[in-house]
């Protein structure tokens, strides 16, 4: 297993709110988060932070080896209601930060199996023997219109809501993350990453820079979102099997 992760402000703007962070249990037992944050000044990276912070010690502090499927379910959502608790109760007792959110995407593997939590728009894909799937679903307002029949996803590309997300860490007491399951077999990439990327480079070109994967691959998928524009901060986090 192999895990680089890299994060850029872009292009355009002037400071950076996604972060990301990803650590190894045991042999084969590891988690990787990318987090887009959202808010005024700097309270979006203050958000991403400490969202990444909060799950990630949560998980470290929890975990042990041997756990069932269950337990280790268990962790995850605890770690997420934890983290927007905290960020919540942060943006409440400072006004600076007052309305500070974050979109989260986290990867938890334990032997084949990967538990996948998100909410918002950061997303996971696997890139598996020449098949590129998007395993996360967009929590965000164009993905309703995409839904509902009303746009298709070339549209939504193009539209003007499409970076306006329905469900964020952190802005409500309470939060929903959506969980899914993946079987990962040797070879298999997978992919974490903000908007940042997927907004400034297809499906194609991502495909083309992950398959020749070595530990440049996040600095060259960031590279070529810059390059196409690099109208928004940039994380990937790419991991093979």
């Amino acid at each position: 297993m192999q895990i680089v992760g890299k994060t850029d402000v872009g292009a355009v703007r002037e400071s950076n709110q996604d972060t990301f962070y990803y650590d190894t249990l045991s042999e084969s037992v590891y988690f990787a988060i990318v987090c887009d944050g959202m808010g005024g000044a700097n309270a979006g990276n203050v958000a991403s932070e400490c969202a990444v912070r909060s799950i990630s010690d949560y998980i470290k502090r929890s975990y042990k080896d041997g756990m069932s499927s269950m337990q280790i379910e268990n962790i995850l959502r605890s770690a997420i209601v934890t983290a927007n608790s905290t960020v919540y109760e942060m943006s409440r007792k400072d006004e600076n930060l007052f309305g500070m959110g974050t979109t989260v995407v986290l990867l938890f593997v334990s032997g084949n199996t990967g538990y996948v939590l998100h909410i918002g728009d950061s997303r996971m894909y696997i890139y598996t023997a020449d098949n590129f799937n998007q395993i996360t679903v967009d929590h965000s307002i164009v993905q309703n219109m995409i839904d509902s029949g009303k746009i298709t996803p070339d549209e939504a590309k193009e539209h003007p809501s499409k970076n306006i997300i329905t469900r964020a860490l952190g802005v409500n007491e309470e939060v929903k993350a959506d969980m899914d399951f993946v079987t990962l077999n040797k070879d298999d990439i997978v992919l974490l990453c903000s908007d940042g990327l997927t907004n400034f480079v297809t499906d194609e070109e991502i495909v083309e820079i992950i398959k020749c994967f070595d530990e440049t691959v996040a600095a060259r998928l960031i590279d070529k979102a810059n390059r196409s524009g690099g109208g928004d901060n940039v994380t990937a986090v790419a991991v093979k099997i």
